[in-house]
């Protein structure tokens, strides 16, 4: 994986942007994987709340996730779960998966707080339309987009890297992808044991063209 790795649409730069403008505070940072062995994966900052990968969509990516939401059948009802319905929002929508399903231990801002309350019994596409009518997350995203190493694509432009995030809650690991009817059920995982199992999905991912090369995984960590 490590010389597989490009920079590609989003770099942790703009997405320390993100979190600096959605109010992340306690030291918790997007930091680059660059390696999916475990003696690279031990050189990533501890604790790791998400994990979120960036692959380009294809064919066979497409199958292989399918047949893997129609095996998901345990959902818990902790789980954060928006769909996207703004174009070349899934990083953003990424971020917020990473960050509202670790309310517990990663601290956020007003708006983010405000907008989770607002989600609070709200279906997943109701969710995708309150961040479409959300002004102030808007702005968060095109003000951290403009301070990327890239130009930022127009809602409308034709992007086919996506964003997809890990998270562990309730005991089990999940995959957010908001093109998805619903999370992707991983199976057991604690806190502690993300990273690696996130790992391993990516793998998974990554063996369904083994000639690309546009995949990048960066992970939430407490860098202090």
């Amino acid at each position: 994986y490590q010389r597989r790795v490009r920079e590609a649409v989003v770099s942790t730069q703009s997405t320390g942007k993100l979190l600096k403008e959605m109010g992340v505070s306690g030291g918790w940072q997007f930091t680059d994987v660059w390696g999916l062995d475990p003696e690279l994966l031990m050189m990533v900052p501890q604790p790791v709340a998400a994990v979120v990968l960036l692959y380009p969509i294809s064919g066979n990516t497409e199958n292989w996730a399918t047949e893997k939401v129609k095996g998901t059948t345990l959902v818990s009802d902790k789980v954060f779960f928006m769909r996207q319905t703004v174009g070349n929002a899934c990083g953003t929508v990424g971020i917020l998966h990473s960050i509202l399903n670790n309310s517990d231990t990663v601290p956020y801002g007003e708006t983010l707080v405000s907008f989770k309350a607002e989600c609070a019994g709200v279906d997943p596409m109701d969710r995708a339309k309150k961040l479409e009518q959300s002004q102030n997350i808007a702005e968060m995203h095109a003000t951290a987009a403009s301070s990327g190493q890239t130009a930022a694509p127009s809602p409308e432009e034709k992007v086919n890297l996506h964003f997809v995030a890990f998270v562990c809650v309730d005991g089990h690991m999940y995959e957010l992808d908001g093109r998805k009817e619903k999370p992707m059920n991983w199976g057991p995982c604690q806190s502690d044991e993300l990273l690696g199992k996130a790992a391993i999905a990516c793998k998974q991912y990554m063996s369904c063209d083994p000639d690309e090369v546009r995949f990048t995984v960066v992970a939430l960590s407490k860098m202090e």
